[in-house]
């Protein structure tokens, strides 16, 4: 029995307040930062419709002092925020199809991936991680719960189209027999119940078999400021060391671990039973490098102070800007792009509207919670905006050469972690 359930059946638009740690039980969780009350940020109107009421959550970080964790501090229904429209695809964006690409060249060889080895990936999405097991030669199946999985089935990728859960994996064994490999890419910090989660990967991995998970990186957020990656998907930031200790409360022990460039800063960590693996020297290192204690305690109360510094100096450059006439557009719109415009109260009056490229399924919707229009981005360089923020910072060294290329006069402001001009 493990101490953290949630009390209420998906669908029922309840939130759950997170009262003790979502791993360890502990009750007397420490308040990281608030950014007030935010949307769904999968919840996109279209430009035009007639408004109406959406939902808003509280939106705050909370530290577990005693395994580590930082955790959001409300779940709220996954039918909300997972709603069957979901808009977003990983296909779409360049260094998660090249992520994908190398965790399989990676995995493969440092697994001895056979043909006939069944390789399954939760919260499967499109199907771009694991079409590239799939291309490899070894059988696959996805499971995803929204209906982005039916563009994964019409690429010929098989998907369940289902919440992931315990009874889920029972059929898998049953029909396609345990997996090898058992992945999870930015989907394990979000799903509610962890425990049941993990008692789900148990359950369908094979004796000998290798659970992966991809998960933004606590020390990562921390140190470049993503503030912006804390919305109500996002239930558990993880370090090494919290994400460690829920796998070995289910007998899998971290065998390797390391750090990868998506969203800005994330890790890949590699598990497996007990015993069944030799440690790398690459888990003992990451542990050493993460602090702890009331080390921790002081990083993340400068986490608070600094997020609260850039918004003020974001919006001094924005205020700037607006004061001499000028107009502003967005570049992307990631979930991420929900919080940063959602937190610094950006709306339409300041923002004209937000560019996504071409087969982006948020064009023609609203930014969450406003009225900023998401349009084509050939629209910024027919009307030349006198900035451009570019919400998709992470990435802004390989966007803002490309928009010049286009040919973008304007300015080009990245929001973080320093707001600055390119």
């Amino acid at each position: 029995m493990f101490p953290v359930k949630v009390a209420r059946a998906a669908g029922t638009g309840a939130s759950v307040p997170v009262e003790a740690c979502q791993v360890c039980g502990h009750e007397h969780l420490e308040t990281v930062l608030s950014l007030g009350y935010m949307p769904p940020v999968n919840q996109m109107v279209g430009i035009g419709e007639v408004e109406r009421q959406q939902p808003w959550f509280p939106t705050s970080l909370l530290h577990c002092p005693k395994c580590e964790l930082v955790q959001l501090g409300l779940a709220v229904d996954p039918v909300i925020i997972f709603p069957p429209e979901y808009p977003y695809t990983s296909g779409m964006t360049r260094i998660l199809r090249d992520n994908f690409a190398e965790l399989y060249a990676e995995s493969s060889k440092m697994l001895g991936l056979g043909k006939d080895d069944l390789v399954v990936d939760i919260g499967s999405n499109d199907g771009t991680l694991i079409s590239n097991f799939q291309k490899g030669g070894h059988r696959i199946l996805g499971i995803e719960p929204t209906d982005v999985a039916a563009i994964a089935n019409q690429r010929g990728i098989a998907t369940i189209q289902r919440y992931f859960s315990t009874a889920v994996a029972r059929e898998v064994v049953e029909k396609h027999g345990a997996a090898k490999v058992v992945t999870a890419a930015n989907c394990f910090a979000h799903i509610e119940d962890v425990h049941a989660i993990v008692e789900g990967i148990m359950a369908m991995l094979a004796p000998d078999g290798v659970f992966i998970s991809e998960s933004h990186y606590l020390i990562g957020l921390l140190d470049t400021l993503q503030y912006d990656t804390v919305y109500h998907e996002h239930l558990r930031y993880y370090s090494v060391g919290s994400l460690a200790h829920l796998l070995a409360m289910h007998g899998l022990e971290v065998f390797h671990a390391r750090k990868i460039p998506t969203h800005g800063g994330s890790i890949r960590v590699y598990a497996a039973r007990k015993g069944t693996r030799a440690i790398q020297s690459s888990v003992r290192e990451m542990l050493d490098a993460e602090p702890r204690g009331e080390a921790m305690r002081k990083r993340l109360a400068a986490f608070r102070h600094d997020v609260m510094l850039s918004k003020l100096r974001l919006h001094s450059m924005i205020r700037e800007i607006k004061e001499q006439g000028g107009r502003i557009c967005g570049i992307s719109a990631p979930s991420r792009a929900s919080t940063l415009i959602n937190y610094m109260g950006l709306d339409s009056a300041i923002i004209d509207y937000v560019c996504e490229i071409e087969g982006s399924l948020k064009i023609g919707k609203c930014m969450p919670g406003t009225l900023i229009p998401v349009v084509e981005e050939s629209q910024m360089f027919e009307d030349q905006p006198d900035c451009a923020i570019i919400f998709s910072w992470h990435i802004a060294s390989e966007l803002a050469p490309k928009l010049r290329a286009k040919g973008f006069r304007g300015k080009l402001i990245t929001p973080l972690p320093e707001p600055r001009f390119l």
